[in-house]
């Protein structure tokens, strides 16, 4: 894969990216909800035929949408409803109630569903259980569920509720706050209410305590939906496999094109479910393309923070060098509200400096003359990305050809799974509840081969790759520290340094690249990006045009965004949806 010329629709960068070696990485958590089932049957009807869409998605010309199987093959779906039988049952589709709310909230962003709660039009209360019902009738419609969702919170109505108290005393409420509005966590994030599992079935019980992030988030009064599904440990767990498939989860499908189109990964079920409309917005987590790459195939604003942004204490890791968690939602401004409302210097993240302490972002009207953007000379067939580019050069933006052509290393992943290696087992040590039986990847894998068909359908090539390094770093945490320190030098250098070298030589302020291509170079550089709707191709397919910046300059992507935003939004809502 040639990442300075050609880019995958849709794919999280990391499953582009060669193996080769013994150790390589790829991965994240397992989880896994063998729950009893609802006393109210609230399944898909038991008449779906799962195999005629797998049949329907045999012929597609994307070989990755071979799926194996649609549905988990470890839990029901019902257990997604137990606690929340009466708030959907009080509201059915057909319901003079549900209309109303329809008309109120969906599409809506956070301003505006806080002036109409203001005016007394709607309360938060209502709005939560609005997004309760509706993720309950397209996930349990044969023709249009998403599998984007993979637990929900039987609390938060009880949190919105309590939001409504809190206004109806007086608490001031800025007009463009998340405050009392229901938003997803991606299943790698702690939330105390619900097990956080990545999707994997050896984490289905990991009751852990609450993510930093999610701290910050519930003390500016946001409400937890619930967790999102996504690619089974961020993606790092297989080769060849589908993006936004979990054996907790199953298999996450894309709104804009159920069984045509990918969803990205591995924040998949955040993107799908925000671009449905089931919640006002969503946190994803990056490591090389995680965010980017489901937010451009959702037709999404995504915001990837530069590493040390945003807290990752009490996230399932990849690489603690590498990986975020940031803002995914469907309107600029409710990606910076996000972000703000998770933003806090956390003391536990050796990554953040003392300056996030007080970082926020702002949706302003900026004169941009004179910015310098870097153009690849490749997007020049890309005409919604040199659509896109012209309207920031009608705004006084200076477009500079480059070219793009940041070197492919297998040093890349083999550096990823070495901090996996020693990540994850500090987090499962740290963080995973008395329930969970793993403490190391070498556990993972023999728990998953106890029944393979259940727990890792496609394999599990990248844990068994990385089970060979954890043997070498056991024997010699030395000797391991060493070669995870010589693998940083390798790719921070060359890959990251390219980057870097890039910007400086032709005096840029921005680079600007299409969908998630260009993550591993940002990544390893440690630059922000931020990727928002360019339209779509003839076929219906969103496309995103993505920026790049130095590291914590995410305000000069905003600024960029939001004049993009001016210009004419680029984003329409999925058909039937």
């Amino acid at each position: 894969m040639n990442k300075g010329v050609t880019f995958d629709e849709g794919l999280d960068i990391k499953s582009g990216i060669r193996t080769s070696f013994g150790f390589v990485v790829l991965g994240f958590l397992l989880m896994l909800s063998l729950a009893a089932s609802a006393t109210h049957s609230l399944a898909q009807s038991i008449d779906y035929d799962e195999e005629k869409d797998l049949a329907v998605l045999a012929s597609n010309q994307n070989v990755r949408m071979h799926y194996q199987r649609l549905s988990s093959p470890l839990r029901s779906k019902e257990t997604i409803w137990q606690g929340l039988e009466r708030v959907i049952e009080a509201m059915p589709t057909d319901s003079d109630d549900y209309r109303r709310l329809e008309a109120l909230v969906v599409e809506k962003s956070a301003t505006q569903l806080q002036s109409l709660v203001s005016q007394g039009a709607l309360s938060y209360e209502e709005i939560t259980r609005f997004f309760i019902a509706r993720i309950h009738a397209i996930e349990t419609d044969d023709q249009r569920y998403l599998n984007a969702v993979i637990s929900l919170n039987p609390l938060a109505v009880d949190a919105a509720r309590a939001a409504d108290d809190e206004r109806k005393e007086g608490k001031n409420i800025a007009p463009d706050s998340l405050f009392g509005l229901p938003i997803l966590l991606k299943d790698n994030i702690g939330f105390e209410g619900l097990p956080t599992t990545a999707g994997a079935a050896a984490l289905a019980e990991n009751y852990a305590r609450d993510a930093f992030v999610t701290q910050r988030l519930k003390a500016n009064g946001v409400v937890i939906l619930g967790k999102a599904n996504l690619s089974e440990w961020a993606y790092f767990f297989c080769t060849g496999c589908p993006s936004g498939y979990s054996a907790l989860g199953g298999q996450t499908l894309n709104p804009y094109g159920r069984l045509k189109f990918n969803t990205g990964g591995s924040s998949a079920g955040s993107g799908a479910a925000i671009a449905g409309n089931y919640a006002l917005a969503a946190v994803g987590s990056e490591t090389a393309g995680s965010i980017l790459s489901p937010s451009s195939a959702n037709s999404l604003v995504g915001l990837k923070p530069t590493t040390g942004s945003l807290s990752r204490s009490g996230v399932v890791p990849i690489s603690s060098t590498l990986d975020t968690t940031g803002p995914m939602a469907r309107t600029l401004g409710d990606v910076v509200a996000l972000f703000n409302a998770m933003a806090g210097y956390d003391q536990a993240d050796t990554a953040m400096p003392r300056l996030t302490e007080d970082l926020k972002l702002l949706v302003r009207d900026t004169d941009l003359t004179g910015l310098r953007l870097g153009f690849p000379e490749a997007l020049a067939s890309e005409p919604l990305i040199v659509a896109a580019v012209s309207k920031l050069e009608a705004a006084g933006v200076v477009v500079v050809p480059v070219e793009f052509a940041p070197p492919d290393l297998f040093e890349e992943v083999q550096f990823m799974g070495a901090e996996m290696v020693r990540d994850l087992a500090e987090y499962l040590s740290e963080n995973a509840s008395d329930e969970v039986s793993i403490e190391t990847l070498s556990d993972l894998q023999a728990y998953n081969l106890d029944i393979p068909s259940e727990r890792a359908p496609y394999g599990q090539a990248l844990v068994d790759q990385m089970v060979d390094f954890e043997i070498f770093f056991q024997s010699d945490i030395a000797a391991g520290e060493g070669e995870i320190a010589r693998l940083k030098q390798i790719v921070v250098e060359e890959v990251g340094g390219y980057l870097n070298a890039l910007f400086s030589r032709h005096d840029l302020d921005v680079l600007v690249r299409i969908n998630n291509s260009g993550a591993s170079a940002g990544a390893f550089a440690n630059y922000p990006a931020l990727t928002i709707p360019a339209g779509y191709r003839v076929s219906g397919q969103p496309v995103g045009v993505t920026f790049y910046a130095p590291s914590f300059q995410e305000q000069r992507l905003i600024d960029i965004g939001q004049k993009l935003e001016a210009s004419g939004v680029m984003r329409q809502p999925p058909s039937g949806y």
